[in-house]
């Protein structure tokens, strides 16, 4: 079985679900969590990236987590203006590898979101595949050099 068919197999116990793209390289996006309140919605999504150089013998990944946001902001505390009106924000946060649960990426937010996929596990998995079939597994921070 070529590496590139391993790595589909491994994610596919994952929502993120390896596909290959027109470029030849690997990619998915998930939404980790999500929360709905009155009038605003928040959204965690992880997105990857992952090409297999059979040259070097090296699988080079990606990863990034956005948060998207939209609604109506009543004037709290950690609200940048008083009074109401409407709020879009998009946050992103990326680099080459994160350490520890999606509660402290959560906390990282300070949002409390409902959890549905821990995304750490799946860059584990696809580690841990390309190793066993004698492949380095490197991390970088741009999704051009994948």
């Amino acid at each position: 079985m070529a590496l590139n068919d391993a790595l589909i197999a491994a994610s596919a116990g994952f929502p993120a679900r390896l596909t290959v793209q027109k470029d030849g390289s690997l990619a998915a996006d998930a939404v980790i969590a999500e929360r709905k309140a009155f009038l605003s919605k928040k959204k965690l999504e992880y997105k990857c990236k992952a090409r297999v150089d059979d040259a070097t013998q090296t699988v080079r990944f990606w990863e990034m987590l956005v948060e998207k946001g939209s609604g109506l902001s009543s004037g709290g505390l950690d609200d940048m203006s008083p009074g109401f009106g409407f709020k879009k924000e998009t946050y992103k946060t990326s680099g080459k590898e994160r350490e520890g649960g999606i509660e402290e990426a959560s906390r990282l937010f300070g949002k409390d979101y409902t959890y549905q996929w821990d995304y750490a596990a799946l860059r584990k998995a696809l580690r841990e595949t390309a190793e066993a079939q004698g492949y380095r597994f490197e991390t970088v921070l741009n999704p051009k050099s994948v």
